[in-house]
């Protein structure tokens, strides 16, 4: 069978002379192209990555993920009870920190002061041990004195001397210092004149006046405007004591470090300490009579 010479092998049939079509070709299924072309799709587009699951952290930056687990902080009871427990330690190494330094505010001082302290010491040692030694002389004379009764009253008249310098009665005189406070800021309280009273006595001061008002046991100061009242007499700057006692004992014991000489040197007050051979105490004190107090013989 001879071929035309229109239709060869391999070629798609042309349209033939008077207008004839080619056989139609079996067209696919619509369906059939949309799962060719889904299947395609699926093979040339690349599997996508897992998302994230719908929630807090979707959408968000590491910086904004740590700060989001940061806070608000979640704390246990156990992490409670820590805090706690070092907050308590700390408090407690801060009290004795500040405790012991307190306690070794002369751990600074120079070698000399230090000396000077314990020569202080030693005269307070000292003092004490012959008071006692004059109280048992005392005793032993009156055990062995034939008069016992006219012992008795010397002794007696003496105690009432002593006895009436302390109480203020009577007027005193003999070696001592001087002390002038000189306040010109008037910030000199009253509290600070109390320490200055106090340090004398504890170095010991047998009779002190300040201004002209006799210092004794039931001596009280106050504040009062730019000066200070003591026993209700109002007494202004400069603060002038007269200190009867033993100069050596006196004056070291308010040059000390931290004394009385530097807190009012701290509030701009001048502080001079003179020693007198001869100093006259003569501000007196009425003598007053106990109220309720009575002698008790035993």
């Amino acid at each position: 069978m001879s071929e035309t010479p229109d239709e060869r092998p391999g070629e798609a049939p042309r349209e033939r002379a008077g207008g004839e079509l080619p056989a139609e070709q079996p067209r696919a299924h619509p369906g059939e192209k949309d799962e060719k072309r889904t299947g395609e799709q699926h093979a040339a587009t690349p599997p996508e990555p897992p998302r994230a699951p719908a929630g807090a952290g979707a959408g968000l930056t590491g910086r904004q993920r740590l700060a989001k687990g940061l806070w608000p902080p979640r704390v246990t009871r156990a992490q409670l009870t820590v805090a706690l427990l070092l907050f308590v330690l700390g408090l407690g190494l801060a009290i004795q920190v500040r405790s012991h330094n307190d306690s070794s505010a002369l751990r600074g001082a120079r070698q000399e002061d230090l000396v000077r302290i314990l020569d202080e010491l030693d005269d307070r040692t000292q003092r004490l041990e012959d008071e006692k030694q004059s109280l048992e002389s005392q005793r032993t004379e009156l055990e062995n004195s034939s008069d016992q009764a006219e012992e008795a009253r010397k002794q007696t008249v003496e105690k009432e001397r002593q006895l009436g310098i302390l109480a203020g009665t009577v007027a005193a005189q003999g070696p001592g210092i001087t002390v002038t406070v000189e306040d010109p800021e008037h910030r000199v309280k009253a509290d600070m004149l109390l320490d200055t009273i106090q340090e004398l006595r504890a170095a010991g001061a047998e009779a002190i006046q300040i201004g002209d008002v006799r210092v004794v046991a039931s001596t009280y100061l106050t504040d009062e405007g730019k000066g200070v009242r003591i026993d209700g007499h109002k007494v202004e700057a400069p603060f002038r004591f007269k200190v009867i006692g033993k100069s050596q004992d006196l004056t070291p014991a308010l040059s000390i470090p931290g004394g009385v000489v530097q807190t009012l040197e701290k509030e701009q007050a001048t502080v001079v300490v003179q020693e007198e051979k001869k100093i006259v105490v003569d501000a007196l004190r009425p003598a007053k009579t106990p109220d309720y107090a009575q002698s008790s013989s035993r």
